[in-house]
């Protein structure tokens, strides 16, 4: 696993399955939160005890769009998830981040059964 804190590269595209996008805890007072942007060889990597292949962290983030891509937000957590990637792209410029990407169709990716509810 790799961590690259604010990459020199503005246009930044990798091969990977899934993304944890979330904001890191304890930024600098003062300045904007540090986007976070855990990658995975796996779907639904919340749910497993996987580590990311890589990790990119954009200091002082003052916005982040995502385009084009099918996203889970789950309440019980702190992030967005991103399945079914075949690629995904980070560009940066400033403060501002947009994240796009090549995906499979999350709809027709097999189910997996349901918790028993008790």
């Amino acid at each position: 696993m790799k961590t690259i804190i604010d990459p020199k590269d503005q246009h930044i595209k990798i091969k990977t399955k899934s993304a944890l996008i979330s904001k890191k805890r304890g930024t600098v007072e003062g300045d904007h939160p540090t986007l976070r942007i855990r990658l995975y060889n796996v779907n639904n990597p919340h749910k497993t005890q996987e580590f990311p292949h890589t990790i990119y962290e954009f200091t002082n983030t003052e916005k982040t769009r995502i385009r084009r891509l099918n996203v889970s937000y789950y309440l019980e957590g702190p992030h967005i998830v991103v399945n079914d990637l075949a690629e995904i792209y980070l560009i940066h410029k400033n403060n501002k981040v947009l994240i796009r990407g090549y995906q499979r169709e999350v709809e027709n990716r097999k189910s997996t059964p349901e918790k028993k509810k008790k």
